[in-house]
């Protein structure tokens, strides 16, 4: 267990890279002025995404068989489970919303996607502390 413990957090901390670098270049996207700017972001974006994806799939499925080997118990540990949901659906979320940019359709601002760029940080916040204190 100690192993899949510590193969979890490599493809959790992987994933969160990604979940905070994708947005960040959504960012740049929406104040691109030019052509060829824009052409060399949503390749970044395109490449990240296809990368970061098996790493959350990877930190999930580690996740899942680690609870069914510890169980389900205690308040934090459902709290948690509802907060990498929200997690995954933010995840593809981000992969919508790199088809809107590829396909010229992105009707947000920059300012828009700095506010979604903290999401994930928050989560983190929240989810190391309910890791680490068990509180309830």
């Amino acid at each position: 267990m100690p192993t899949l413990k510590a193969l979890h957090i490599i493809f959790v901390v992987s994933w969160f890279a990604g979940l905070f670098y994708l947005p960040r270049l959504f960012v740049n996207h929406a104040m691109a002025e030019d052509d060829a700017t824009r052409a060399r972001l949503a390749l970044m974006e395109h490449k990240l995404y296809r990368f970061m994806t098996p790493l959350g799939i990877l930190a999930v499925a580690l996740g899942l068989w680690l609870w069914f080997g510890y169980g389900f118990s205690g308040g934090w540990l459902h709290l948690k489970t509802a907060l990498v949901v929200g997690l995954v659906g933010y995840h593809l979320y981000c992969g919508r919303l790199l088809r809107d940019f590829a396909a010229g359709r992105n009707t947000k601002s920059h300012v828009w996607y700095r506010v979604f760029n903290e999401i994930p940080v928050l989560v983190l916040f929240v989810v190391v502390f309910l890791v680490v204190l068990k509180p309830f």
